[in-house]
């Protein structure tokens, strides 16, 4: 699968560009997305192929990006705004070049780091005699069990590592904002205690008063 990514993204789209050409191969790719940036993604797709697009917020602000499908006449296919993580399936109505897009424009300084899986078509065949009459013999069918049953545990292997990721993100997010929560009250503990000690000395300071005689 071919992906070629272009946007708005600055120096972080070459980034980008760079990850897709090493993981051609591939159809997950985990990349940043900076403030007020948009990339997008296209993909060369045959008439009646089945695809499914997923993504996941992984780190950034409240986890959420506009995420865009569109067909190579433009008609859009797919649409959600400020969404942390949805899955969508289509089979393609027409050869020609499908658009993919995310879109962090609407935040003003926080990056987002966003995982998306894009599969075009089905899984090879494990034998290619599956497709024959005749049922498979036993070391056969327990190879395709096992395959799959693989496939599963790599599928739940990525969706735990996702949540993992995001999970760590929010704990160091919650961590720094206890950490300067404390500061703050650290600061303001210290203030009025001191103005306590200054407002107590007051109370009980001498005022002395003099008086002034005055004699003819």
């Amino acid at each position: 699968m071919l992906l070629r990514g272009n946007g708005t993204a600055g120096p972080w789209g070459w980034l980008t560009l760079l990850l897709v050409a090493c993981a051609a191969w591939a159809s997950e790719i985990t990349f940043e997305l900076p403030d007020n940036a948009k990339q997008c993604f296209y993909e060369e797709i045959v008439q009646g192929t089945k695809c499914t697009l997923e993504f996941q917020v992984i780190t950034g602000g409240h986890y959420d990006v506009d995420c865009r499908l569109e067909g190579p006449d433009g008609s859009v296919l797919y649409k959600e705004m400020k969404k942390q993580y949805d899955s969508f399936t289509f089979t393609a109505s027409r050869n020609g070049t499908y658009k993919f897009c995310f879109s962090n424009e609407f935040s003003t300084f926080t990056h987002k780091t966003v995982y998306f899986d894009f599969q075009v078509g089905e899984d090879p065949l494990l034998f290619p005699s599956e497709n024959r009459a005749t049922a498979l013999t036993q070391m056969e069918s327990a190879c395709v069990a096992i395959h799959e049953a693989l496939k599963s545990v790599i599928d739940y292997q990525t969706h735990f590592r996702l949540r993992e990721a995001q999970g760590r993100s929010r704990a160091e997010d919650l961590n720094t904002r206890v950490a300067y929560w404390s500061v703050g009250e650290a600061i303001i503990l210290l203030v009025v205690s001191v103005g306590q000690v200054f407002l107590l000395k007051s109370f009980f300071s001498d005022k002395r008063t003099t008086t002034t005689r005055v004699t003819s």
